[in-house]
C-alpha cells in the first residue's frame, strides 16, 4: 500500500508521516506543491533519524502524479481518498494491498475535480460537534486499519 499527501501545508504532520512509512515499510507520495519549503531541514523534528529509511516520491502536481500511477499498475492501484465529505466508514471498506491512501491538505483537503478522480472516499466517524482530526492521526488509524486487513505490517523478527 502507499500513503499519498496532496499539497501537504504543515511539515511537523508530513514529517510524522514519513517517520510512519519508514516504521511500516509504507511508501509515500508527496503531490506538491506543499505549503513550505520540503527539505530535510524542515522535516528532520518530526521525522527524526529515520527519513533515510522512508521510500518516497516526489510529484509536482496531481496530474503528474496521475500519470506516474498510470506508467506504473503493478505499484498503484486504487486511489482511496479520506475526507469529511464521505459516507462510507473506512473499517466497512473492504483494502486491497495496492491501495493509495489520499490524504488533503490540512488547511482544505482537496477540490472537487480530486474528488471526482478517485476510487472510492471514505471518513472518519466521529462527534458531529468536531469538525476534523489532525491529518497525521487519521491516516495512522486508516493506514493501520488497510495493513491489518491486507496483512500488510511488517514482520516480527525480520
Amino acid at each position: 500500500m502507499r500513503l499519498a499527501l496532496f499539497q501537504p501545508d504543515i511539515p511537523q504532520n508530513t514529517g510524522t508521516l514519513l517517520r510512519l512509512g519508514a516504521c511500516l515499510d509504507v511508501e509515500l507520495d508527496i503531490i506538491e506543491p506543499c505549503g513550505f519549503v520540503f527539505s530535510e531541514h524542515t522535516l528532520k523534528r518530526s521525522g527524526m533519524d529515520y527519513l533515510h529509511l522512508v521510500k518516497y516520491r516526489r510529484h509536482n502536481s496531481w496530474y503528474d502524479f496521475l500519470k506516474y500511477r498510470k506508467e506504473h499498475p503493478e505499484e498503484y492501484g486504487r486511489i482511496v481518498l479520506l475526507t469529511t465529505h464521505a459516507t462510507e466508514p473506512y473499517y466497512n471498506f473492504e483494502f486491497k494491498p495496492n491501495d493509495i491512501i489520499l490524504m488533503g491538505r490540512e488547511s482544505a483537503g482537496v477540490p472537487q475535480e480530486v474528488h471526482e478522480t478517485v476510487d472510492a472516499r471514505l471518513l472518519i466517524p466521529m462527534n458531529e460537534n468536531a469538525r476534523s482530526i489532525n491529518v497525521a492521526v487519521s491516516a495512522v488509524m486508516v493506514v493501520g486499519e488497510c495493513l491489518r486487513q491486507t496483512n500488510g505490517f511488517p514482520k516480527i523478527g525480520k
